[in-house]
């Protein structure tokens, strides 16, 4: 669905991919996509990772997303989220949506005046607040299931990381590798992101270098963590790689999923992204019933549980994790699909209840 309100300057995309398990759900990011053809492509492939997300971390909600054109730090207005909840309401309750790379939880607050169909607001209004907590917190358990695959020890300070990006998630996953005395090589956009992670490694025992670009591809380290764009995996940065796995936040890390061969073909491995960075979302599903912080965390912790499946599938029948990974969720909605056509009524979801702000 096109949104667009001239009043207040919103252009938008909603997505919708698939909605076997459940309602559509999936955050909202900002960017000042060059083109409508660009943001609707992003907002394709966010979607699709949405519905494999939700599957392979077993919440009832399928697949979409949204993407809002535009520059983050000039072009918000209070009335341009507020307009953005309205087009959200009109598809009444069969899409879910909060923060995302460029928003924040305070700017769907505004939204929230529009519709219930909101998630990942501030505790203040109700929600679980920053979702980029239990994110951080899954990289953690995926980075500790890739160690315990390649090198039987999970100890995180005995690594170095290559981290792509120090944003709301990538920062948090920096300083929890510090904490343990872990290297790393860095890089960011932002100046004042790096500067800070720099401040915060002097009060640890880990160290910090900062690389230009590009460069963190070229990076001496055992495991590459993006946590910044996607399609990060191509044909060019796969032989650059110097680590030994791949394990981060970014949505969508593999530009297409010939590039999880390509891994494989290079001793790579490959902790699938939807199931590392489902974190957020376990939180922000969870929110639209009563708020359980302790029931977070135990499904944020399942993540590790559910990697070293993947991994014991992919090397039991000789394909890559992405394969595998896939295939997992595939199944997990073609079971649920079965189970869906059992009845031919239902009553509505709990979540499609809750009130207006």
């Amino acid at each position: 669905m096109f949104c667009n309100d001239p009043a207040s300057g919103l252009k938008a995309i909603i997505v919708i991919h698939n909605t076997t398990l459940g309602p559509a759900l999936g955050g909202c990011r900002m960017r000042p996509y060059a083109s409508t053809d660009e943001a609707l492509e992003d907002a394709l492939r966010l979607a699709k990772g949405m519905t494999y997300k939700c599957a392979a971390c077993d919440v009832d909600f399928g697949g979409g997303k949204a993407v809002i054109i535009g520059d983050p730090l000039k072009d918000k207005s209070p009335e341009m989220f507020r307009a953005f909840g309205q087009f959200v309401d009109s598809l009444n309750g069969r899409f879910y949506t909060g923060t995302d790379m460029g928003t924040t939880p305070e700017d769907f607050v505004h939204s929230l005046k529009e519709t219930p169909n909101i998630v990942g607001v501030p505790e203040t209004y109700g929600g679980h607040g920053d979702s980029s907590i239990p994110t951080a917190q899954g990289v953690i358990y995926g980075i500790k299931a890739v160690l315990r695959r390649l090198w039987q020890d999970e100890t995180l300070g005995d690594k170095t990381y290559a981290i792509q990006g120090l944003g709301k998630v990538g920062f948090k996953v920096a300083k929890a590798l510090l904490d343990a005395g872990a290297e790393l090589y860095v890089t960011d956009i932002n100046g004042s992101a790096v500067k800070d992670l720099l401040a915060y490694s002097e009060q640890t025992s880990g160290k910090v270098h900062v690389l230009e670009g590009d460069a963190i591809y070229d990076a001496p380290a055992d495991i590459f963590v993006p946590c910044a764009l996607g399609a990060v995996i191509n044909d060019e940065t796969v032989e650059r790689l110097k680590v030994k796995a791949v394990a981060g936040s970014a949505n969508n890390q593999l530009l297409e999923d010939r590039h999880g061969d390509a891994l494989r073909e290079r001793g790579i491995l490959y902790a699938p992204d939807y199931i590392v960075n489902a974190g957020g979302l376990i939180q922000v599903a969870d929110e639209l019933s009563q708020p359980n912080k302790e029931r977070v965390l135990q499904k944020t912790k399942a993540i590790y549980d559910t990697l070293n499946e993947i991994f014991d599938t992919a090397a039991r029948e000789n394909i890559s994790t992405t394969l595998a990974a896939n295939r997992f969720c595939e199944e997990r909605i073609a079971k649920r699909k079965e189970r869906n056509s059992f009845f031919t009524a239902k009553q509505p979801p709990k979540w499609q209840i809750r009130q207006h702000f």
